[in-house]
């Protein structure tokens, strides 16, 4: 339920309808926006009569908000979550691009490519150390090893990192990450999102390969409903009859998300894919569908990667991409 508070509503009013919906045990999200006051009420309202709440001098309107999801719902926050990475925000009309090898390999391989990235314009570097493979023979990451070589990159190009988590067991291993991915298969591992609803640092949520957008939120609301709210939602394409890609990208995703909540959304072409050459029009599409920011696979070898090699980006490949991104960007948000 959402109760919309008047304009210059008395505030000891507030603070007593508050306290007395605490009383109730509702739990209760607050959002102070531009236009009005929203007091966000959390729990079985069926029994929270609605005439009772218009009828206090602070109320504007009573709304009951339908969607399962509640924390995660625009609705509940009107405007736009920006999530602030190091000085990079995300969300709100902030576009980033995430950017680095599929899989941390050695030393200087992952410094390389974070420098490349870098000097090409990404403001944020991505590296697999803990790798979920279909096969169980496929290479697995560097796991602790791999943490620390990240760690290094870095320290060596001052990028904010980001890396898949595969169990809450790790999650004392993360502490210097700054964002932690949650992969696609684990999108709904449940007692991992719970425990990183309790972790003070963003959580990059992708898309599981067969779920739906209703499914995806609810995983945000597990994370949030922990008091982590700094999640940011990772379209990464899902498993159609289609053969020719990897998966499908479903660019439909972001404007229905964008409608439905207020966290960023951010797209995954090579993973979409799973082909190079389809990396840069899907890129170019996600901004034009209102992305708030892209996460691309750059190897500096791609033919002898350890895993993704096919949908790798070359240093170069990237740094061209990097200047149609930078234009496509400035166009749209001068539309907007």
């Amino acid at each position: 339920m959402i109760i919309i508070l008047k304009q210059n509503a008395n505030p000891a009013k507030v603070e007593e309808l508050k306290q007395n919906l605490i009383e109730q045990g509702f739990n209760l999200h607050l959002s102070e926006g531009t236009v009005a006051s929203l007091i966000g009420v959390i729990g079985d309202t069926s029994h929270l009569h609605e005439d009772w709440l218009r009828a206090l001098d602070v109320v504007d309107s009573v709304r009951r908000i339908r969607e399962p999801y509640k924390k995660a719902n625009r609705s509940m926050h009107p405007n736009d979550t920006i999530i602030d990475v190091c000085g990079r925000k995300i969300g709100g009309g902030n576009f980033q691009v995430i950017a680095g090898p599929c899989s941390i390999e050695t030393k200087d391989q992952i410094i390389e490519v974070a420098e490349d990235v870098k000097k090409s314009g990404a403001h944020l570097l991505r590296g697999g150390a803990f790798k979920p493979r279909t096969s169980p023979y496929a290479f697995q990451g560097l796991h602790e090893q791999g943490l620390d070589l990240l760690l290094e990159a870095k320290k060596a190009t001052g990028l904010p990192v980001v890396t898949e988590i595969m169990s809450a067991e790790h999650i004392h291993l993360f502490e210097d990450v700054d964002v932690i991915q949650v992969g696609a298969r684990n999108m709904q591992n449940f007692e991992l999102l719970k425990e990183l609803g309790k972790v003070d640092k963003p959580i990059l949520l992708k898309r599981g390969l067969a779920n739906t957008l209703d499914e995806l939120l609810m995983s945000a609301e597990y994370i949030m409903a922990g008091g982590n709210e700094k999640v940011i939602l990772c379209e990464r394409g899902i498993r159609t009859f289609e053969t020719s890609t990897r998966n499908t990208l479903d660019i439909s995703a972001i404007p229905m998300l964008k409608q439905r909540t207020h966290l960023p959304v951010i797209v995954d072409p090579s993973h979409a894919a799973g082909i190079r050459f389809m990396v840069e029009p899907l890129s170019l599409a996600a901004i034009a569908a209102g992305a708030d920011g892209l996460m691309i696979e750059v190897h500096n070898n791609p033919e002898k990667a350890l895993c993704d090699g096919a949908q790798s980006l070359t240093p170069q490949m990237f740094d061209d991409l990097m200047k149609k991104i930078n234009q496509t960007a400035a166009f749209f948000q001068i539309l907007n």
